[in-house]
């Protein structure tokens, strides 16, 4: 304990966004944690107070003045601590997305995020005014570089001057959001930044589910020398402590500079009046790929469906590969006693799908109804009969099964509240093999943004973590199709998955062009296609539910496309 000069306390929380009192609660809350843990700074994520992104509830001053009005209550619980937390400030008629500082029981200053992200899902630049000024702050023996999430991001983001201004320490707030592997990401810049300037690096990420994006955590500090000391875990609210001895920052970009270019803060430090002890490394387990992503899925649903207050979800169980993952991550999110599966069995549900439905249900413990569609079927045939004559059976036949499936689910969602969980796939989504209406009818899509080739990874995932087949083996090897017709399977319109995934992800994730795609050995007649199914289905994905997002880019917040446009 000789060379311990700080104590930090990184409280990564799951807010709800525009839950201000609740969010408030939440935050004063693991003030007192960190307090009792003998820290004496505590960090909250960006716009922890609000929530994260808080989108067009910005443009309402009532919303604003709102969030500011729950500072006092923060202030209040810092008595004995000095706290860093994310929030909105209004100044000078603009408003700012802040790392508030709160002090002795009092707010003692703010930093103004300087770099606003503008791509992909974030549109920051509509909401707020860049900061400026890279002031630092002292704590004691500890001098302190606090930042806000983008800011660290670029090489010669503020943390430089703040590094050349003597921190020891660079604290960034954060609210970064989840995509596969963005946390070995983050850990690498942030091994970078921490190497580059020679100082500690304390990075805190919120957690949890807002609509279509996923917060993971995963908390880090970081060593001078770029070594992981402590980090968060992901998927999960989680409270990182840890002693730094300030004694081991190099500091190696500091530069005396004068006091007229840049301000410095004085804050006094409390010292515990009883020894505490030294808190071990605080390490977070290890996923797979397939265990992150399964779990990210898991944490996206549960908060979506939690912080809508729903009570139930129904999910319409095929007896096919997608439903089934989607119903298994339904369990494990909410539990088997708050999902519901339907099967709706036609002329052309083979006995094979029709009994792994039942197989999958029983085995992950939930109820499952059964709504014959064969007479509702033949009513539409009927009712159509004639103005349909002399025209051959086409996917408009099949398709009004699909939309007859999804008919039936919505009216339990509104009979029984339940929220309709849809179970279509991106491989699907991007090309338009799904039905609008049909089995695209639902509040929530929870593998929007998941390929195919991915869906089959995810059910083996399921199956290790269970130690047995949870989810039937012949459900995984079984050849994918819609069911509409006599032995159609995907394949008769689709290339094979695994080609299919390839193509969109150089189309719609890399921005390729086709003939750069051509180039990587795929037929150009079959780019071609597949490109313009991408195009043609704009329209249709424009009009699905939400979803999440579990790829570096999604359809919908990080891809907008216009509906109408020529260019190929």
């Amino acid at each position: 304990m000789s060379r311990r000069k700080l104590r930090i306390a990184l409280a990564q929380i799951n807010p709800t966004l525009g839950d201000l009192e609740g969010n408030t609660s939440l935050i004063c809350d693991r003030i007192e944690r960190a307090k009792a843990a003998g820290a004496e700074l505590v960090a909250f994520p960006e716009l922890c107070v609000s929530g994260y992104p808080p989108e067009d509830l910005l443009l309402r001053p009532h919303f604003v003045a709102d969030c500011i009005a729950q500072l006092p209550k923060i202030a209040a619980a810092t008595k004995g601590i000095t706290a860093v937390a994310g929030a909105i400030r209004w100044q000078r008629n603009s408003v700012y997305n802040a790392a508030q500082v709160f002090h002795r029981g009092r707010t003692a200053g703010a930093y103004h995020k300087q770099i606003l992200p503008n791509y992909g899902v974030f549109d920051e630049k509509r909401y707020f005014q860049h900061g400026s000024g890279n002031d630092v702050w002292q704590l004691g023996d500890a001098t302190l570089g606090i930042s806000v999430c983008e800011d660290i991001w670029l090489p010669d983001g503020p943390f430089v001057e703040q590094a050349r201004a003597g921190a020891h320490v660079i604290l960034n707030i954060s609210s970064s959001p989840y995509h596969a592997g963005k946390h070995r990401e983050r850990m690498k810049m942030l091994q970078t930044r921490a190497r580059a300037t020679g100082a500690f690096v304390c990075y805190v990420n919120t957690v949890g589910g807002q609509d279509e994006l996923i917060f993971d955590g995963g908390s880090m500090i970081i060593s001078p020398s770029g070594k992981l000391l402590a980090e968060g875990r992901l998927f999960e609210e989680d409270m990182v402590i840890h002693d730094i001895d300030t004694d081991a920052a190099s500091r190696k970009m500091f530069e005396p500079v004068s006091s007229t270019s840049l301000r410095k803060h004085r804050l006094k430090a409390y010292r515990q009046t009883k020894p505490m002890p030294l808190h071990l490394p605080h390490l977070a387990p290890r996923y797979t790929r397939w265990e992150e992503v399964y779990r990210a899925l898991m944490l996206g649903l549960h908060d979506y469906v939690e912080k809508n207050r729903f009570d139930k979800v129904v999910i319409g169980m095929s007896g096919g590969v997608d439903s089934t993952l989607a119903t298994a991550i339904a369990v494990d999110a909410l539990g088997a006693d708050r999902v519901i599966g339907v099967t709706m069995p036609s002329r052309y549900t083979s006995e094979g799908t029709l009994t792994d439905a039942g197989k999958a249900a029983q085995r992950l413990g939930i109820r499952l109804i059964t709504l014959p569609i064969e007479e509702k079927f033949k009513t539409y045939i009927k009712n159509l009969a004639e103005v349909f004559a002399g025209q051959p059976e086409d996917t408009t036949e099949e398709n009004i099964q699909a939309r007859i499936r999804g008919n039936l689910l919505m009216a339990l969602s509104n009979k029984f509240g339940w929220l309709v969980v849809t179970a279509g796939n991106k491989s699907e989504t991007s090309v338009g093999y799904a039905t609008l209406y049909g089995d695209m009818a639902g509040g929530f899509a929870l593998l929007k943004d998941v390929p195919k080739t991915w869906v089959y990874e995810l059910c083996r995932q399921r199956n290790d973590m269970a130690g047995t087949d949870l989810i039937p083996e012949s459900v995984i090897r079984r050849a994918p199709s819609a069911e509409l017709r006599p032995d159609q399977t995907d394949q008769d319109t689709l290339p094979p998955y695994g080609v299919l995934d390839a193509i969109i992800d150089a189309y719609v994730e890399q921005d390729m062009s086709r003939a750069e795609i051509a180039e990587l050995g795929f037929e150009q007649a079959l780019v071609e296609r597949v490109a313009t199914m991408i195009d043609r289905n704009e329209y249709k994905r424009r009009q699905a539910p939400p979803g999440l997002k579990i790829t570096p880019k999604a359809f919908g917040r990080d891809r907008r496309m216009p509906i109408t446009n020529r260019y190929s």
